[in-house]
């Protein structure tokens, strides 16, 4: 019998090697990128005070479209973005949690910068 792999673990792995790289200030923040089978998830996280500043999901009440497309993904960007900008970030870093940038993160990462957000 063929065994597997743990997908899960690589990608926890992989995420774990980027943090080092990747850290979230109060001046430029990470915004953190979640993907599941049905939804997509962002957040804009300041890492020295552990704080969410900023979260935006295709889950939400009132959120038109399906998180597990590419149209779903950008609206999700545009949204942080819009959500960010109303607190005063103009700039994050980028954390692709893992992921390969392609397809769902790469466009959500479209969609943040087309709402204004620079990285």
């Amino acid at each position: 019998m063929v065994s597997r792999p743990n997908t899960k673990a690589k990608r926890d792995r992989r995420h774990y090697r980027l943090r080092f790289k990747i850290k979230g200030t109060p001046e430029r923040p990470r915004l953190c990128v979640f993907r599941s089978e049905k939804h997509i998830y962002a957040q804009v996280i300041d890492d020295v005070a552990g704080k969410t500043l900023a979260a935006a999901g295709s889950n939400e009440k009132g959120f038109e479209g399906s998180g597990a497309n590419k149209e779903g993904a950008r609206e999700v960007g545009k949204l942080i973005a819009e959500r960010a900008l109303a607190k005063g970030i103009e700039t994050v870093v980028f954390d692709r949690g893992g992921y390969v940038y392609h397809g769902r993160v790469q466009e959500l990462a479209d969609g943040a910068r087309e709402g204004g957000l620079k990285f």
